[in-house]
C-alpha cells in the first residue's frame, strides 16, 4: 500500500468516528412554534382597566427557519378562554404577543378582546392547539409570588 493510499484510509477512518460523534440533528432540532413566556399577573392593581387587562399576556414564539400560518390555532387556558386565531402567518425567528384586552392587532401583537382576565394570578395552564385540535405545546405555572414564567 502506498504512503498516498494509506492517508487517505486514515483520513476517512477519522471521518467516519466524528461522524459516529456527532450524530446527524434530529427534526426536533429544527425548531418549534412554542409558548415562550406567560405573564398572568398585570402590573399594579386588578382593575379590569383595558390597560391592566393588556399588562397580562401570552408569547408564542416561532424557532424555525420558514413562517408558519397559525390560522385556526387556539390558544386556551385550563377554564377553556380560547383565542382563535385569525388567518396570520408567524414570520421565521419571531415572536408574536397575546393580550388579554383591546388593541389594535399588528404582525406582533394580537389583542383577545376581552373585559375580564383570562389567566390566573397563582396556577393555570396555557395550550397551544393546530387547527385540526392536535396539541403544539403546553406550558403550566404554579407560583403567585412571581408575576410571570419562562416557558
Amino acid at each position: 500500500m502506498s504512503a498516498h493510499t494509506a492517508r487517505i484510509g486514515a483520513a476517512l477512518a477519522a471521518g467516519c468516528a466524528i461522524a459516529l460523534l456527532y450524530p446527524a440533528t434530529p427534526a426536533g432540532a429544527a425548531g418549534s412554534v412554542h409558548l415562550s413566556k406567560i405573564y398572568y399577573d398585570s402590573p399594579g392593581t386588578d382593575n379590569r382597566s383595558n390597560s391592566s387587562l393588556n399588562g397580562e399576556y401570552v408569547q408564542i414564539t416561532n424557532s424555525t427557519s420558514r413562517g408558519v400560518s397559525l390560522k385556526g390555532w387556539v390558544l386556551v387556558d385550563a377554564s377553556n378562554h380560547k383565542y382563535t386565531f385569525p388567518g396570520y402567518t408567524l414570520g421565521a425567528g419571531r415572536t408574536v404577543t397575546v393580550r388579554t384586552g383591546s388593541g389594535s392587532d399588528t404582525s406582533a401583537t394580537k389583542y383577545q378582546d376581552r373585559r375580564a382576565y383570562v389567566w390566573n394570578n397563582d396556577r393555570d395552564k396555557a395550550t397551544l392547539r393546530k387547527t385540526g385540535g392536535s396539541t403544539v405545546d403546553t406550558c403550566s405555572y404554579n407560583n403567585s409570588r412571581v408575576d410571570y414564567t419562562n416557558c
